[in-house]
């Protein structure tokens, strides 16, 4: 539904090493890009990939006023490229999730009282209580973790709640952290904001509210009732709700730009704010993911995004509220063990050759005659596992396969695994379900056969390059037409395709369907392994040191 060529609509993406906007015209085609690098063009906050990682090498912030800056840089940029700001009917966006913005008090007074002839940075270089925030790469907080579990009945029943178990990096825990550690910063807080939230903040001239989707992503929120959590909210910190201040649809029109922006740059006085949200939920919407369908991403880790109508919250992966269909749900999967190890089977097997790769995936059938793999070179995040394990088509485990059955093995696993993990959070292929294919190893069709083959469904190609920034875009379209009743799908109807790469082959379902069955069982046997590894390894260093203390100071130990 397109909405006038002389429209335009602007999509920013706050990530960890840079500022990107899209602007999409209302045929919704891509009429300007543009960025700012962190590290390169704003060196003075002496930033490494985008942020600063502390002597601990656990606790990872970036400056929020680095983020501020940054806004600044790139409208002046888009001025001097002659973009044309006046045309813009509304603006929207994502940050990097699980970040966090501590306001000063008095802040909202300097976001109200914005003046045009200043830069955005220098008014507010004094509003921020924590100058360096906390971001998703921290991971310094697992005692508040253990914590917020204990506190609310156990790590299930958290995510029953809000959709995950505790995360390190998720903002609760953050917050936690920060109201222990550093009290008088958190005295001077007056409001928390999510990168998101914040990034709303500063073209609304006054704080804005956290979006069910991103809000998602905390560790605080109920997403079911979609409001915040009472019991999470009080193991957390004292008066936080009033500190997060209210949730809101994330297809939700916030207002009208401040007039900082339609006096500086040209922005109409009616330009709206759409909600912004996380760049995970953000890139669901650049996908145009539809009910039913799932996109993954082969890339250094592999990545599953889902829309699911039932969510069944586990202990791994995570459920956030759909960030374009406030009755719906998304997940995301993430598994480590992605083109590293495919690679290193193609070295192995088909001497470094993606062709003889493939080949072998051609000459081999659907289900690799029984042969079955769990291939986790690395620690894995879904399952917390790590180890390779192999049976044959009699069920007995082989420390090797023949090197195309090595092949169909590992991508067949890989695959079993997202299928497996997807529908344990609730995921239902459906009539019409497509998968969505992008990263690096989507450009191999024998590798997305496959996958096509594994999910009964049609395998679909997308250019998804610098997909949060025009979902930002596409959402800002969506919410100004959103309170009439159009659904997201509807607004983007003439926006361009995903490429039909493979269908599945006749018989998948019913060669597939009973692998589910033998792969589950796979993967539970190589969990019981590590368990059972750890247990050994523990009693013998348990053992050790009793003998080692004898030999010094006599004290008897009974092992």
């Amino acid at each position: 539904m397109a909405a006038g060529a002389d429209s335009c609509f602007l999509g920013f993406d706050f990530s960890t090493q840079q500022l990107k906007v899209v602007a999409v015209d209302g045929n919704l085609e891509v009429i300007h890009q543009n960025s700012v690098q962190f590290d390169s063009e704003l060196p003075e906050f002496r930033t490494h990939g985008g942020v600063h990682v502390q002597d601990d090498k656990l606790t990872v912030t970036s400056p929020a006023l680095m983020w501020v800056k940054a806004l600044d840089v790139l409208l002046e940029k888009m001025r001097s490229n002659g973009f044309d700001f006046s045309r813009v009917k509304a603006i929207s966006g994502s940050g990097q999730q699980h970040g966090s913005v501590f306001w000063r008090k008095g802040a909202r007074r300097a976001l109200n009282h914005l003046d045009p002839q200043e830069r955005l940075h220098r008014q507010l270089q004094e509003c921020f209580a924590v100058q360096d925030s906390p971001v998703w790469m921290d991971s310094s907080t697992r005692g508040q973790c253990q914590c917020l579990e204990r506190s609310v009945g156990g790590a299930q029943r958290l995510a029953d709640i809000t959709g995950s178990r505790a995360y390190e990096r998720f903002t609760g825990n953050q917050i936690a952290k920060m109201h222990r550690s550093k009290p008088n910063e958190f005295r001077q807080t007056e409001r928390i904001s999510l990168i998101s939230s914040f990034a709303s903040s500063l073209f609304l001239g006054d704080y804005a509210p956290i979006d069910f989707s991103d809000g998602s992503g905390m560790n605080l929120m109920d997403i079911f009732q979609k409001q915040w959590s009472e019991v999470c909210l009080d193991s957390t910190a004292p008066q936080l709700s009033q500190l997060l201040g209210d949730l809101t649809p994330s297809t939700a029109v916030l207002g009208c730009v401040s007039p900082y922006y339609t006096e500086r740059f040209g922005f109409p006085e009616s330009c709206k704010v759409v909600s912004f949200t996380g760049d995970n939920p953000g890139s669901l919407a650049g996908m145009r993911l539809q009910e039913g369908d799932l996109a993954v991403s082969l890339g250094t880790s592999d990545t599953v995004f889902l829309w699911i109508r039932a969510p069944r919250p586990g202990l791994e992966g995570h459920i956030f509220c759909n960030p374009v269909d406030c009755s719906a749900y998304m997940a995301l999967i993430c598994f480590k063990n992605g083109s590293f190890i495919r690679e290193r089977i193609r070295d192995e097997c088909a001497g470094g050759s993606w062709e003889r790769f493939s080949s072998a995936l051609r000459s081999t059938p659907m289900g690799n005659s029984g042969n079955m793999g769990v291939y986790f070179d690395v620690m894995e995040i879904t399952p917390p596992a790590v180890g390779v394990l192999r049976v044959n088509s009699e069920g007995e485990r082989v420390s090797s396969f023949e090197s195309e059955l090595e092949i169909r093995a590992l991508i067949e696993g890989q695959f079993l695994a997202k299928r497996l993990h997807a529908e344990r959070l609730g995921y239902k292929i459906i009539a019409g379900t497509r998968v969505l294919a992008t990263g690096g190893a989507s450009s191999n069709k024998d590798i997305l056969q496959v996958l096509s083959d594994v999910f009964n469904a049609p395998v679909y190609t997308i250019d998804v390059t610098n997909s949060a920034c025009l979902g930002g875009a596409y959402r800002a379209l969506h919410g100004l037409l959103s309170e009439t009743g159009v659904c997201f799908s509807e607004t983007l109807r003439d926006a361009p395709e995903p490429q039909l790469s493979v269908k599945p082959r006749a018989g998948a379902q019913e060669v597939y369907e009973p692998l589910m069955f033998r792969y589950t069982e796979l993967e539970d046997q190589l969990l019981k392994d590590q368990q059972k590894t750890l247990h050994l390894l523990k009693c013998s260093i348990f053992s050790a040191r009793g003998s080692l203390v004898r030999d010094v100071s006599g004290v008897r130990f009974i092992v």
